[in-house]
Parts: structure tokens; C-alpha cells; sequence
């Protein structure tokens, strides 16, 4: 079990929370990005550079997830890709990705994505706030317990 995380985007307050994770249940996380990072010195945590482009870090946490991992994104198209090679993905304000839900979920991403792009719809999601935070710790949990 491994989880991957789309870091180039991901609260700080998540990461964190996944670096604690990862030493107190011996889990390696994975952090892939296009920018290097600080993270903890620890066996458990690793950092996978890649290069400046458009999903450049999504293809490749497509390319290495497996089945059995989890993946930490708010990318939906990224989330769809991973829940259709059978990896599970929770997005950084706790909700579980799956096969139930991606195709409502992505179908809702495209239109207001539209929406917006006509000047229909403007600005994007709330602010992160501890409320977020904590549903991601409680989400984060169950599936851990589901899949230990």
C-alpha cells in the first residue's frame, strides 16, 4: 500500500497530516510534483520530481499507482483516471473518490469548468478551513482501517 499524493496543489495542513500518517502507521507516501519540496528525512516519505507541464505529475501518478494504493488529489479528471485502474482517491476536503460517484463528479467539474469559461460562473472553492481539514483526517482513517 502506498499513497500518492498530487503535492503541487495539496494544503499544507494535508501534507502534514499525511507525514504523521506515514511514520505512525509505516506507510509509504509518495509526493509527486513539478517543484521540489521540504518534507520530513524518513524512510516512509519520498518525493518524485517531474518536469514543468501541463499534468506532467498526474500521468505519472497514473502511470505508478496500483490497485490496493490511494491517491490524494483535487484533480477529478485525475481522480477519475486513478478510480478506473482500480485505486482508490480522496480529494483534500475528504470526500472518497469512487466508482459510484467520479462520472457525477466529472460531469459537474466539465460544466462549471464551461460555465466559467463563458463568464458564467465565477471565482472557485471556499477557502480550506479546519472543517476540511478534519474530514479529510476522518475519510483518511476509514479507508485506512477498510484497507490495512
Amino acid at each position: 500500500m502506498r499513497i500518492w499524493v498530487d503535492a503541487d496543489a495539496c494544503p499544507v495542513e494535508i501534507k502534514e497530516l499525511l507525514y504523521r500518517t506515514a511514520e505512525r502507521l509505516q506507510i509509504k507516501v509518495k509526493l509527486v510534483a513539478n517543484q521540489s519540496m521540504r518534507v520530513p528525512k524518513s524512510e516512509f516519505i519520498e518525493t518524485l520530481l517531474v518536469r514543468d507541464g501541463a499534468n506532467v505529475a498526474d500521468r505519472r501518478i497514473v502511470e505508478l499507482a496500483a490497485p490496493g494504493d490511494l491517491v490524494v488529489t483535487a484533480d477529478i479528471p485525475l481522480a477519475a483516471e486513478t478510480v478506473a485502474k482500480g485505486v482508490a482517491a480522496i480529494d483534500p476536503r475528504g470526500s472518497l473518490l469512487t466508482e459510484a460517484n467520479i462520472s457525477e463528479r466529472l460531469a459537474l467539474r466539465n460544466m462549471l469548468d464551461q460555465l466559467r469559461g463563458g463568464g458564467y460562473v465565477g471565482g472557485g472553492p471556499k477557502p480550506f478551513g479546519p472543517k476540511d481539514r478534519q474530514a479529510f483526517a476522518n475519510q483518511l482513517d476509514r479507508w485506512l482501517a477498510a484497507n490495512k
